[in-house]
């Protein structure tokens, strides 16, 4: 094994959180470690056009925000490696992580490893994804005004994008593979008595038909009582079927919720840890938003900041 190299801080993540956090510490002289991860830049590096997010009136691509982002860190001092952790002891100090090539100490550790979008499976997702195909009505409903639009799913979250859809979509149809939603009753009602919203019941999607150039034109159904199939023709589907926190590496060491999110102390980005800070979705499964993430991260900057500085490690 290769000698373990010791640093301040560590970084665990490169979204909107993460590369926050980042320029903050940087600039703070605190000179982070920041690991990539399986997917360096985050969940926007999927997304085409980023239209909400401060300070780009005419929108900005998802992959130039975050490599704008992680040139700015990387001006304050930052290093970035693109790595995976595999495995995180903070049961001792300092904090020992292990990646693939290397082993890794460090006094103060800020967690943004963020959360993954459940899929259906479809190859045409990942190829489709940010041109028809999306995992955030919030992010990009407005550029389907007048247009049909589905969503995937029979939950709150589907539920509830479907009447946030319902703003823009000429029609919304919500699809879903059993005969009633298992949404809470409150949200099931405003999506049934939402005259612009229609369920298609019993019902999964098997294909989704588009190209990059043309988006998506239309959805292959599979009825899941008689097995039949039909093209249905839409322009856009949004995959609401929950999301997974990465936070495996802490099962059994940071208190999660019932979903597997990191529950962080009240009014904090401080963890049950000390010098254990988390921030963007990977502790936040009601906003998700990429400048909520951001905040959080100039959040968990401060607080490691003070903690450093109180431990007099800064």
């Amino acid at each position: 094994m290769s000698t373990i190299n010791h640093h301040r801080l560590i970084i665990l993540g490169s979204g909107p959180a993460g590369l926050t956090a980042a320029i903050y510490t940087g600039r703070a002289n605190l000179q982070p470690l920041l690991i990539h991860g399986p997917l360096p830049g985050g969940q926007l590096t999927t997304t085409t056009e980023v239209e909400n997010f401060p300070g780009f009136p005419e929108g900005i691509m998802g992959p130039d925000l975050m490599t704008a982002m992680e040139k700015q860190a990387v001006r304050f001092g930052t290093t970035v490696v693109v790595d995976t952790v595999t495995s995180a002891d903070l049961s001792k100090r300092p904090f020992l992580l292990k990646t693939g090539s290397s082993e890794l100490t460090c006094d103060a550790l800020i967690i943004s490893t963020g959360a993954t979008s459940k899929l259906i499976g479809l190859a045409e997702e990942k190829e489709l994804m940010g041109y028809g195909v999306s995992t955030c009505a919030t992010c990009d409903g407005a550029f389907f005004r007048n247009k049909i639009i589905t969503v995937v799913g029979g939950g709150d979250s589907a539920c509830e994008e479907a009447n946030f859809l319902s703003r823009f979509g000429s029609k919304v149809y919500l699809i879903h593979r059993r005969d009633q939603l298992r949404a809470s009753k409150i949200m099931a009602e405003r999506a049934l008595n939402n005259p612009k919203v229609e369920v298609i019941w019993n019902s999964e999607v098997t294909k989704i038909v588009g190209t990059k150039q043309g988006g998506v034109t239309a959805l292959r159904l599979r009825d899941t009582v008689n097995g039949t199939e039909r093209d249905f023709p839409a322009d856009a589907i949004f995959v609401a079927i929950g999301h997974v926190p990465n936070t495996a590496l802490f099962k059994g060491q940071l208190p999660l919720d019932e979903n597997g999110y990191i529950v962080p102390q009240p009014n904090s980005t401080k963890t049950k840890i000390a010098g254990v800070f988390a921030c963007g979705d990977v502790q936040d499964h009601v906003y998700r938003q990429a400048v909520t993430a951001a905040g959080s991260g100039c959040m968990a900057a401060i607080d490691c900041e003070r903690w450093l500085e109180a431990q007099h490690l800064g």
